[in-house]
């Protein structure tokens, strides 16, 4: 038996989730998900029977992580030499809070691909 799904796939889509409509691709969604959360945030029961909200709760931690990494990038300059750091290790470490952010947000760009898919998932239930 084929599935087929209406659902437009991101580019950004995570390759550790199935696509939607696929067999047991929420279950997927939700595993990747979980990753992306404080461990005790992904056994919360509410979290485990609604995929949506464990999703809706992984945008907002990784905005966060976003701002967090934005932060260190900006203020590494400044305050890395005070903590006498050689000059390799600030630019190393320039490099990769700017590397991090970029894969942050890549990452935000997969959760809310994701988190579409399970929205549009349970408006056809």
């Amino acid at each position: 038996m084929t599935v087929t799904t209406t659902t437009r796939i991101s580019p950004d889509w995570p390759c550790q989730v199935k696509l939607p409509g696929s067999y047991d691709w929420e279950r997927s969604a939700a595993r990747w998900l979980r990753e992306l959360v404080p461990a005790r945030y992904a056994s919360y029961p509410a979290f485990i029977r609604h995929p949506v909200l464990l999703a809706r709760h992984a945008q907002i931690q990784v905005q966060h992580e976003i701002r967090v990494a934005r932060t260190a990038l900006q203020t590494a300059r400044a305050d890395l030499p005070g903590l006498g750091l050689p000059e390799s290790v600030i630019e190393h470490t320039i490099k990769l809070y700017a590397a991090e952010v970029m894969q942050l947000q890549h990452i935000a760009r997969s959760v809310r691909a994701v988190t579409g898919a399970l929205i549009d998932h349970s408006a056809g239930r």
